[in-house]
């Protein structure tokens, strides 16, 4: 439950800028602290799935029998999507990105 309180009457003073308290100290809207934020997180997202499609190609390359290799070409399949939603997603964000080449 929000409670508004009444703010005082100005006396022939400048307008208060309520926003500036939504600031940090170098200027900077919180906006843009959660922009930084998402675009880190994406190339986590992105780095993760990189590093989990490379270790299911090394467990690949390993002699595991035919059963084990048949489920490890599902979870290839399957990192494989994984990257590239996460690129497709970093993209989105930031378009000038390096990190989503191939």
């Amino acid at each position: 439950m929000i409670i508004l309180q009444e703010l005082p009457e100005q006396t022939g003073s400048a307008p208060v800028n309520y926003y500036r308290r939504d600031r940090n100290r170098k200027g900077r809207g919180k906006m843009f602290e959660i922009d930084r934020l998402e675009l880190a997180k994406a190339r986590q997202r992105v780095k993760r799935a990189e590093n989990s499609l490379k270790r299911a190609n090394e467990l690949l390359d390993q002699d595991g029998g035919v059963a084990l290799n048949l489920a490890l070409c599902g979870r290839i399949r399957a990192e494989q999507r994984r990257v590239i939603d996460a690129r497709e997603r970093l993209m989105k964000i930031d378009p000038n990105s390096t990190d989503n080449e191939g």
